[in-house]
Order: structure tokens, then sequence, then C-alpha cells
């Protein structure tokens, strides 16, 4: 099955990965210095638990040409990169596509794409469970134990998940389907921005997190708000067991958040203050037509802009 990935960084990179290695006719879109990377060595991934590199051949080009029809595309990347790509989507004639990421505007994504093209458009929205970073030399460390995506249409099941099915058959790569994707990605949002606001607040020095139990405090409290803005504004509250766990145990959550900063493996997942200030400014909006107080998470979010807000123009 023809299959691009458009785009080449640390989730991009091991979805290209499971993908040739389960028999599929992979390419990758990069550009610049990651471009050359994989056509000079190919893709390079260390497996961080697994203890073993692998290093596959693969295509790459550097622009979607309207012509350039694959039976699937995953386009992978950071939720401030989405906006810079939907119109040459729009403009491919490919009918389906999976918009994979931290995403709170996908149904709006999915407007665009199906009414400013020639070809109709299958949409689903998913993401990705793993991490890692990307090292000097082009090397990307993929961190996971067992990895799949939660994958999703936003108008009931997807029209393409035949093909989909398919893709992924011969691969160890598990698509676990849901059927509220867009409720599910806008929880997902409130735990990654309370954890990540956490490691920019220390700059990733993992240990300062770990032993400041405040902030840890903070960042559970911060959760629980979060979670009643969503309930305030009728968007359920999926996985269901992650908001409870969060309000029926947070001395256990903190417990997990403590040894997990403790851990090495935390020190090798990147995040971007970016993606998070663009993120955060949505969550605003949110909590703001909801009517709800949230003094915890403005409190943590106010931590994290001492360093990070003047630079990523955090509060416009």
């Amino acid at each position: 099955m023809k299959v691009l990935i458009y785009g080449a960084g640390v989730l991009g990179s091991y979805l290209a990965h499971a993908l040739i290695r389960g028999g599929n006719e992979v390419t990758m879109l990069a550009r610049g210095e990651r471009a050359e990377e994989l056509e000079r060595d190919g893709l390079v991934i260390r497996h961080y638990f697994q203890l073993k590199t692998s290093v596959d051949p693969v295509r790459v080009i550097r622009r979607l040409e309207p012509e350039n029809i694959y039976d699937l595309i995953f386009v992978v990347m950071k939720f401030t990169d989405f906006p810079s790509v939907l119109p040459i989507l729009a403009e491919n004639r490919s009918s389906n596509m999976v918009i994979v990421g931290n995403n709170t505007d996908a149904r709006d994504m999915q407007a665009y794409l199906q009414e400013n093209v020639s070809t109709r458009k299958n949409i689903a929205f998913g993401f990705q469970l793993s991490a890692g970073r990307r090292e000097t030399g082009g090397r990307i460390v993929s961190v996971r134990a067992g990895v799949g995506m939660v994958i999703g249409g936003l108008d009931g099941p997807i029209p393409f998940q035949a093909l989909l099915d398919q893709a992924f058959a011969k691969t160890k790569y598990k698509l676990i389907y849901h059927d509220n994707i867009d409720a599910w990605l806008k929880n997902h949002i409130v735990p990654i921005l309370a954890i990540n606001y956490g490691t920019f607040i220390y700059n990733g020095q993992m240990k300062k997190i770990a032993g400041d139990s405040g902030l840890l405090r903070q960042m559970v409290a911060a959760m629980d708000e979060g979670f009643r803005v969503l309930e305030a504004l009728g968007i359920p509250l999926v996985p269901a067991k992650q908001a409870k766990l969060i309000r029926n145990h947070p001395a256990l959550l903190r417990f997990f958040l403590k040894i997990y900063h403790l851990l090495p493996v935390s020190r090798m997942v990147d995040g971007s203050p970016h993606e998070l200030a663009a993120l955060g400014r949505v969550f605003r909006e949110w909590s703001h037509r909801a009517g709800i107080s949230t003094p915890v998470w403005d409190l943590l979010e106010e931590r994290f802009s001492v360093n990070h807000g003047d630079r990523l123009n955090i509060h416009n």
C-alpha cells in the first residue's frame, strides 16, 4: 500500500518504521537537513526500552504536489504546524488522510479540508501513544512500551477503516478506534499542558520537579480544574478512568509523577514550548466560555510564562 508520512519528527519517524516493516511502500515528506539525513543514512531509530537500533531505507519527498496520490496520508506534526499544511493537503488529490497529534481544532480542520478541495476527502484524527527525542546527527530515540494510535472519525466510523486495517495488518502497531475522538483529544490536552508546564518551569531539570511537592500538587489540582472546564462545556470525560484517577486518587498520581520525573526516561521526551503556548491559549478560551474559575491552573501557567511567556507571546 502506498503511504505518505507528512512529517519526519519523532512520532512520524516511528510510524514510518512500523509501516515499512509491515510491508507498505512508505514515503516520508521532509525538508532541509532532515531530508538529507534520511536520504543519506536511512530512517535510524534507537528503540529506548527495546535496547536496539533499526535502520530502514525510505523514500523521501520535499513537497507534496497535487498529483502525488497515496492510498493513505498521515500528517504527523505539532499543533502549531497544522495550519500551514492544510492548503497543501486540500490541493492534493489523495482521498484518505489522518491528522495525528495534539489537536483542539479537529472540527475546523475537517471543514477546511472538505470545503477547499477538488477531490473529496475522508478525514480521521489520531494520537500516537509514543514519545522520544531527536538527537544530533538525525537519530531518533523512540520511547514506547507497546505502541499504537487512538484514532477515529468525527462523523461516525472512518470510511477507510478497511484500508487502515490492511496497512497495519502485518505490524505490531495497534489501532485503537474511538467513537468520540474529538472529546478524547480535548481531554488529552489537560494532562499534556499541566505536566509539561512543570517541565518548562524547571527547564527540563526533572529531578527538581520530582523534589518540588508543591509543584506536583499544582499539576494534579490543575488537571482537575481542566476537566471541570470540559464538563461545563458539555465535553464528555474520556477516557473516564483518567479523570477518576486524578479526582479520587490525587496522592497516588502525585507519587507516580514523582517517580516518573526521577527516571532517566523522563529526560528522553522532547516538548515544544511554542505548542504549549498555543494550546494554552485555546484552553483559556474554553475556561472563559465555560465561566469556570481555574486559580491553580492560572498559577501554573503563570509560572510557565515567567520563563517563556514574553518570548512565545503566550498571553495573546
